[in-house]
């Protein structure tokens, strides 16, 4: 069988992710929240407070684009603004309570129906999954 094109591949692929991306989100059952919010939720639940500067950079997008998606998390409860411990010209941007359960019981409700999914797979398939998880992620981390 003929090799298919790189730019036909590379459709598929980004295709096929978009579905897997839109079915996980829809699974998890957080709704409001736009793909940058919960990546937000997600970072400050990582890493803990940061500026809108040290989100917008580490979102690679720019600040006055995160500005706007801080300004509609603490509009639903999720984060609150608090100064900065040393540097009294910033505001870090922090998790409140709401924005923790939210964010973990997004997360629990992905890692169930993903895992339930992958059960359907067989022990090659599954490990070609994981593989293709480990080199997307390089992807993701490179410059």
């Amino acid at each position: 069988m003929p090799r298919r094109p790189l730019d036909t591949e590379v459709a598929d692929l980004a295709q096929a992710l978009g579905l897997l991306v839109r079915r996980v989100r829809a699974e998890s059952g957080a709704h409001e929240l736009s793909l940058t919010e919960s990546a937000v939720l997600a970072r400050l639940d990582r890493e803990g407070p940061a500026t809108t500067a040290d989100l917008a950079r580490a979102e690679r997008m720019r600040p006055q684009s995160m500005g706007t998606t801080i300004a509609a998390l603490e509009e639903l409860g999720c984060v609150v603004r608090r100064p900065h411990p040393t540097d009294g010209r910033q505001v870090h941007i922090a998790l409140t309570a709401k924005g923790a359960a939210l964010r973990q019981g997004a997360r629990e409700a992905k890692r169930s129906w993903l895992a339930q999914a992958v059960t359907t797979l067989d022990d090659a398939e599954r490990e070609t999954v994981f593989a293709a998880g480990r080199l997307m992620r390089r992807l993701a981390d490179s410059e």
